[in-house]
């Protein structure tokens, strides 16, 4: 379970560093409510981008980009609303992406879908 977890923080952290150079701003990470967990809250330019991170050190129960399925983007849709009602401004654009890292002989590959669906 801990090299699990290690792996985990490792794969939001190398999201995180991904987005930025990518020109996006980190908001928050890991923030929580009673319904569940964003991994990363960002802008990118006018939008709020609520991004979903899975890492997986393998492929025996399919690749990490499969794990995330309609109904986790659903609630990642909900969360994103929870969020954005505590916030004082407003995103013209709300937009759900997800960052899926596969770690093969030590070295990751790295695939973000924009608006994933």
């Amino acid at each position: 379970m801990a090299a699990r977890n290690a792996l985990g923080r490792h794969g939001e952290q190398l999201a995180v560093d991904y987005l930025t150079s990518e020109g996006m701003t980190i908001i928050e990470r890991n923030w929580r409510c009673s319904h569940g967990e964003i991994d990363i809250i960002a802008e990118d330019g006018p939008a709020l981008v609520v991004v979903e991170v899975k890492t997986r050190s393998g492929r025996s129960h399919g690749t990490a980009l499969e794990s995330v399925r309609p109904a986790k983007l659903a609630r990642l849709r909900l969360l994103a609303a929870r969020w954005l009602a505590g916030q004082p401004r407003t995103f013209p654009v709300v937009r759900v992406d997800v960052v899926a890292l596969e770690r093969f002989a030590g070295d990751y590959s790295l695939r973000h879908v924009r608006g994933a669906f």
